[in-house]
């Protein structure tokens, strides 16, 4: 039985217990009516936004001044039309909520010192997220070298061998290597006087001293003695040449059945009206490189001199692909002129740099336009003419990057001046055109 004062001693701690939970609940709820004021309340990791992305940033240096601006200014004119097809017929690229091209031109001039220098100048003002170029294998090495620093990928247009063989991880090639044009040119020789029973005495490989000319000789002669044929002679002149008086004094001498030539442009025009005044009669000359003789500009300035003369091309106008039938007619409306060397390995690069963006911002949309991202997307595509636009604009239809960035299906065309019109005679001729073997 409780008395009087420890009954209030127990009202008196019941009392103090309940005062200090309210002040305790008061307590936590001015601090959370605080918090709820100053932070929301959230138990959930904020969401990762995609990158909005309006334009991709491409770049193409190229030599638009000097003795190889002819070539530069096709390799620009094939960009754009590209870019604008992209743009406004394919609707940008989808994959990156319809982001467009942006096209930004730097000319490299005419020595790897004004390439680099072209190659920085574009870096430092736009960096472009991918950069094409620069046609010309020596200008190429020197922009490369800037764009393997700034972790920029090149898809170059040039073709010298090596280009893919320097152990640089940003450099992509598509178009056929150097030594495959000149294989392409013998194995092309040689069915053609199988077929038309000709024989063959002596053969002259004949080229400029570039690191182009001379590789593409190196594949010329390394074909011809693999297949038995040893060349009578090699003749190598300087890339700026000016007078042809003595080569042409030479092959009088050697007598040659074959010549088989590497030019560029303005030494080519100048071979084929020195041998054409010389009057010697040789059976046939078949270029190798896609640099002169019969690409539209050459027959103009050469006129009736490269009839009949062939070259190899890194691109086929003539292939019946849709996609292929539909660029060659947009450019030849545009500027005028059948499309060959400069302009097809552009559409096709190009093309597949579209393509690798398509994949990218499916497989990387947070981060598509990084550099090893692209080129883990360059490494994976395999394309052929029923999956890409790109391939159907190659000459093999048949596109898959090595881990050097070397095309696996490299192949070229073979063009030959009939009636002073450029025409793909080989590995298949075009309908109607039949190749003209020997030269009359």
């Amino acid at each position: 039985m409780h008395t009087k004062n420890s009954l209030r001693e127990a009202i008196s701690k019941t009392v103090g217990i309940v005062i200090g939970l309210v002040i305790v609940i008061a307590a936590v709820a001015g601090v959370l009516i605080y918090m709820t004021t100053q932070v929301p309340l959230t138990t959930t990791t904020p969401t990762t936004t995609k990158p909005t992305i309006e334009k991709v940033k491409i770049g193409i240096i190229e030599p638009l001044t000097g003795r190889y601006a002819v070539f530069g200014q096709e390799a620009v004119d094939a960009a754009r039309l590209l870019v604008d097809i992209i743009n406004n017929e394919l609707g940008g690229v989808n994959s990156l909520g319809g982001a467009r091209l942006e096209l930004y031109v730097e000319d490299a001039g005419t020595s790897p010192d004004s390439a680099a220098l072209a190659a920085e100048r574009l870096v430092s003002t736009y960096r472009p997220h991918i950069i094409l170029g620069a046609y010309i294998s020596r200008l190429t090495a020197a922009v490369a070298e800037v764009t393997e620093r700034e972790k920029i990928p090149l898809v170059m247009d040039a073709l010298v061998d090596w280009l893919t063989e320097k152990g640089w991880n940003y450099v992509f090639r598509l178009a056929p290597r150097a030594s495959t044009h000149g294989k392409a040119a013998v194995d092309f020789v040689l069915e053609m006087t199988q077929k038309k029973n000709v024989s063959i005495r002596t053969v002259v490989v004949l080229h400029e001293d570039s690191i182009f000319g001379t590789t593409v000789a190196n594949g010329i002669r390394s074909q011809l003695i693999a297949k038995r044929v040893i060349p009578n002679e090699t003749i190598t002149y300087p890339h700026t040449i000016t007078d042809f008086g003595p080569i042409i004094s030479r092959i009088r001498e050697l007598n040659p059945d074959i010549i088989l030539s590497v030019p560029y442009f303005s030494d080519g025009i100048l071979f084929a009206k020195a041998l054409q005044a010389s009057g010697i009669k040789v059976k046939f000359i078949a270029g190798a490189g896609g640099c002169g003789y019969t690409d539209p500009d050459s027959i103009r300035e050469a006129g009736e001199a490269v009839e009949y003369f062939t070259n190899t091309y890194s691109y086929n106008p003539a292939r019946q692909t849709e996609w292929n039938k539909r660029i060659v007619r947009a450019f030849q409306q545009k500027y005028g002129k059948l499309p060959t060397e400069a302009a097809g390995i552009i559409f096709y690069s190009l093309m597949f740099v579209y393509e690798s963006l398509e994949k990218a911002g499916q497989m990387f949309p947070e981060d598509p336009l990084n550099p090893d991202n692209l080129k883990t997307i360059f490494l994976s595509l395999d394309l052929n003419d029923s999956n890409s636009i790109a391939a159907q604009l190659y000459p093999t239809g048949r596109i898959k990057l090595a881990a050097n960035g070397e095309n696996l299906y490299g192949g070229t065309a073979i063009l030959q001046v009939i009636e002073g019109q450029p025409k793909v005679v080989w590995p298949e001729a075009e309908e109607g055109v039949t190749p003209v073997f020997p030269r009359p």
